[in-house]
């Protein structure tokens, strides 16, 4: 029949088509605007740079200098007033209605594109056809599902025109930075909302992105999946893509008992993974140690303790800072193992900058630690006397 258009899908079909259509549209948004022109993370070959431009003209009217502009504007100013689009300021509610309008709002602002929108396409087909005519691409796209999927094609089409919004806008731009897992203490608010980043492309492992934003994976843990690293790895087999960079790999030489400029170096790189291996191996264990102890009368105090006590510092509101002090007031041990926390944070905020400085505060740190008579903290100071940037076998 006419109104079933030229394909006469069933019910089923259709919605594999969808399905198809909408991941082309994550994969091109995860790899081609995120990773490659906002972050530098890979290399594509140009034929792979143009369908993803072509198809993200077609299926969103999504303009890359604008895009690419207004995310590295949300990590140089994340969770600050300027920040284009951050729940923690314009509050969760406003970013899930209406992120795709705080885009557009911020795509407005020519200061937001020179500072932040530099090495994008500038070619002919940019300047005269995507960026001129931002609106020609999806009404091509509703003529083309009229076509093939008849009077439904409407609704096809409307559903394409929401998934980035919904998806991206809304749910990882405001979600992604209120509810969900953290890996890693990095500075903004950032979560990840699933250990498998399938839906949108990776994109659920949103604190892996802003600890390691010049990743090309967004996968950390063994049991995290990023579908758009896939992606790039199935384009890399074929020579279509070429990988920049991905987060760092901690290395650790067992037996290694010197700390040196080897050791602190790789401490830098790693910060991140370290300082989760710190919640883990000294604040958990000395939390439980604590909790046993405690009196029933304070052990309300301990909830959610170890996540609390591993925060980071910026992030705290002022009743979860008032908790904390409650509970380093019931526990010196946790005091010292909290006080040591922010201190070895600060080491590489202070002298991160001229590595001999570093290297000293480190050794002052550890020797520190391996005389507080805390065992875990003792156990995890010489843990870092391991860390190397090189594997076991080439130390």
């Amino acid at each position: 029949m006419w109104y079933n258009g030229f394909l006469d899908l069933s019910v089923w079909q259709l919605v594999a088509v969808i399905l198809l259509m909408t991941h082309v549209t994550i994969v091109s948004v995860t790899v081609y605007l995120h990773r490659y022109s906002a972050h530098r993370a890979l290399e594509l070959h140009p034929a792979v740079k143009h369908f993803f431009r072509f198809w993200l003209w077609l299926s969103t009217g999504q303009n890359t200098r604008e895009w690419t502009a207004i995310h590295r504007k949300h990590h140089a100013k994340c969770e600050t007033a300027d920040d284009p689009h951050s729940p923690v300021i314009k509050g969760l509610g406003t970013v899930l209605r209406t992120g795709a309008e705080l885009y557009q709002e911020e795509a407005k602002n020519p200061e937001t594109l020179r500072i932040y929108g530099k090495n994008c396409p500038d070619d002919w087909i940019e300047r005269n056809v995507y960026s001129r005519f931002t609106t020609g691409g999806v009404t091509l796209m509703a003529i083309i599902d009229l076509a093939l999927f008849g009077v439904i094609g409407i609704t096809v089409w409307a559903i394409q025109m929401m998934w980035i919004p919904v998806w991206a806008a809304g749910v990882i731009n405001g979600l992604g930075h209120a509810v969900g897992y953290r890996n890693f203490e990095c500075r903004d608010a950032a979560t990840n909302l699933l250990p498998w980043g399938i839906l949108i492309g990776g994109e659920e492992l949103h604190n892996n992105h802003h600890t390691y934003p010049n990743s090309a994976k967004l996968s950390v843990r063994k049991w995290e999946f990023d579908m758009g690293w896939a992606w790039i790895q199935l384009l890399s087999l074929f020579g279509l893509a070429k990988v920049q960079r991905v987060a760092p790999i901690a290395h650790r030489v067992e037996g290694k008992r010197q700390l040196d400029m080897d050791t602190a170096m790789a401490i830098l790189n790693n910060r991140f993974q370290i300082m989760a291996q710190y919640r883990k191996l000294v604040i958990a264990p000395l939390v439980k140690q604590e909790l046993a102890k405690a009196d029933a009368s304070v052990r309300h105090q301990f909830h959610r303790a170890k996540r609390l006590l591993a925060r980071e510092p910026s992030l705290l509101q002022d009743q979860q800072q008032v908790r904390i002090d409650a509970m380093l007031a019931q526990s010196q041990a946790l005091k010292v193992i909290y006080e040591k926390r922010l201190a070895l944070q600060q080491i590489w905020v202070k002298t991160s900058s001229n590595g001999h400085d570093m290297l000293e505060a480190i050794k002052l740190w550890v020797h520190e630690a391996e005389a507080s008579g805390i065992q875990s903290l003792r156990e995890f100071a010489e843990q870092l006397k391991t860390y190397s940037l090189r594997p076991a076998a080439l130390a």
